[in-house]
């Protein structure tokens, strides 16, 4: 089960990660595209998915307070509802369905690494 938590975390990290890095240095062919959403509301949605990327495996390869890998998840579960919910207001019925898709991953792994199988913080020698 830890390995196939670590691939579902590895998965969404370099998925956000790519995302959040899309919102932060968008093309200029989808700039056009991305307009619905206000400038600032896009940073700060790509600031928060790389810095989720980074809380869901950073403390749990280095296992520093590898509580913050449920806390990642959870954040990500707040952004794909939200995502959601706006790709079905705007009949984007395959973005919506992906959305929920990563939904779905992000609820098993701050569930898995909350209540299951959390990493266990380093120990003092």
């Amino acid at each position: 089960m830890n390995i196939i938590l670590w691939v579902v975390q590895v998965f969404l990290a370099v998925a956000f990660f790519a995302h959040g890095c899309l919102f932060l240095f968008p093309p200029a062919s989808m700039l056009e595209q991305m307009s619905v959403i206000p400038p600032a509301f896009r940073i700060f949605l790509g600031v928060a998915e790389v810095l989720a990327a980074i809380g869901l495996t950073l403390p749990g390869i280095t296992r520093i307070q590898p509580w913050w890998i449920s806390w990642a998840a959870a954040g990500l579960m707040i952004v794909m509802i939200s995502a959601t919910i706006f790709h079905i207001i705007r009949g984007e019925v395959s973005s919506a369905i992906t959305t929920f898709i990563l939904l779905v991953m992000a609820t098993f792994v701050a569930y898995m690494r909350w209540k299951v199988k959390p990493i266990l913080p380093r120990t003092v020698a």
